[in-house]
């Protein structure tokens, strides 16, 4: 049947990936440990199947996985590194509004990712962070393969808790900005 033919070979690459992330020595890297970080388990995974064939493919949708709402965009990062992440957004029907361009809430969900991202691996064991707001600049309608980009510093909260800006900006094939993510985090002490 022609359905099943996709299902059969994404359960084939995740048997696979699942037997490359196990090995005798180490432990499992999809669970964190007590003394790990959510950025630091992420950095670990994206480290581990980054340069196997369809391991960005396969770390993209894991991460869809673990953030349900985040993966009905189905983006895929292309780099990832402390503080630093691209994403890309293919335009296709399922994240389209009714004048045939990426529609605004779908962007918004790619300039949160993107920004969590960027926070989450930048955060020290000792530092956690949450969202507390969201704002999206629009400049043009965004048509064709979207890239998000956002970096930001690596980040201590220290003994309080206080409220960090992060950027992500999100372009189109040609380079120009079509949308900007301004997000708030509080970043607190574990």
């Amino acid at each position: 049947r022609p359905g099943r033919r996709p299902a059969m070979a994404f359960a084939r690459r995740a048997e696979y990936y699942t037997l490359a992330l196990h090995d005798s020595v180490h432990a499992p890297l999809l669970m964190a440990t007590s003394h790990s970080s959510p950025g630091t388990t992420l950095l670990r995974l994206w480290q581990r199947l980054a340069p196997l064939p369809a391991g960005r493919w396969l770390f993209s949708r894991l991460l869809g996985w673990f953030v349900p709402y985040t993966g009905t965009i189905r983006a895929q990062v292309c780099e990832l590194r402390p503080g630093y992440v691209r994403v890309r957004l293919r335009d296709r029907r399922r994240v389209r509004n009714h004048l045939n361009s990426v529609h605004a809430i779908a962007l918004a969900n790619l300039g949160e990712v993107t920004s969590g991202l960027a926070v989450l691996t930048s955060l020290s064991p000792r530092t956690r962070g949450i969202v507390l707001r969201l704002s999206m600049e629009y400049m043009k309608k965004a048509r064709g393969t979207l890239m998000a980009e956002s970096r930001c510093d690596v980040l201590e909260a220290g003994d309080t808790e206080q409220e960090f800006l992060v950027y992500a900006e999100i372009r189109d094939a040609d380079g120009e900005i079509v949308a900007r993510a301004t997000v708030c985090w509080r970043l607190g002490p574990v």
